[in-house]
């Protein structure tokens, strides 16, 4: 498996806190099966704002402390009008160097300039990936928000997390919604602490095994995220519309 989604480098963002919380997450994601973890540290402007280069050698450094699991850079990029020149200059980095960008929007409210952002990213060629839609208020309230989006190009990331009821009921009952209906293209962990998701993912996948196939956990935890990490194009299936009625019943 390839973890899409992490905050393991210690001391820039709310994750790991010291180089030994990051070395312990690191041998229990390879004790649960990860081969390679995305390092999305987040980037926001104005807060959170270290630099591809920095980031780096952050990365080179803890590399040589684990061996077996391979460390990847990417961002978590805070939505903004400016991700496209954050990325350019180096700042905020696309996964691997490719043409897939990770970002995040606010948990609790619309984000009125997204379709600006959006095309901006399509038009300078790059592959949108929005983090953890299931957390999102909007979201939970309307899950099918996703298809206009998915329509126009842009995918999904999931947590782990959600499905163990990680974040709460309403965010478990979206997550399950949203792979039952093609909605979700990658897994990732989002970890930030040690002790913390790791350990739960044999009980995860189980979880997660009795929403969709074998196969396509899969497909969500490896074989798209290695077309990912290899710039090509993922196959995304067509979203299945959510019956408002069924949705109603859920909640």
């Amino acid at each position: 498996m390839i973890d899409f989604h992490s905050h393991i480098i210690p001391n820039i963002d709310d994750g790991s806190q010291s180089i030994e919380d990051t070395i312990c997450m690191l041998e229990e994601a390879k004790k649960v099966g990860f081969t390679d973890i995305i390092s999305t540290s987040h980037y926001i402007e104005d807060y959170y704002e270290v630099d591809e280069k920095k980031r780096k050698e952050y990365i080179d450094n803890i590399q040589k402390e684990v061996e077996g699991i391979n460390i990847i850079i990417g961002s978590e990029i805070y939505v903004t009008h400016n991700i496209v020149n954050l990325i350019n200059e180096k700042k905020a980095s696309t996964i691997n160097n490719t043409r897939y960008v990770l970002f995040e929007l606010p948990m609790n409210s619309n984000v009125l300039y997204l379709k600006n952002v959006i095309f901006s990213l399509l038009e300078n060629k790059f592959i949108p990936i929005i983090a953890h839609p299931e957390r999102y208020s909007f979201i939970q309230k309307n899950p099918n928000w996703l298809i206009e989006y998915i329509e126009m190009g842009v995918l999904f990331q999931a947590n782990f997390g959600s499905i163990y009821g990680i974040y709460g009921k309403e965010c478990q009952k979206t997550v399950q919604l949203l792979l039952k209906n093609n909605m979700i293209h990658f897994l990732g962990s989002d970890v930030h602490r040690k002790n913390s998701i790791y350990p739960k993912m044999p009980d995860i996948l189980r979880k997660i095994e009795k929403v969709i196939s074998k196969e396509k956990v899969y497909k969500l935890t490896t074989i798209n995220l290695k077309l990912v990490l290899n710039n090509k194009k993922i196959e995304v299936d067509k979203p299945q519309k959510i019956k408002m009625g069924f949705w109603n019943k859920l909640k």
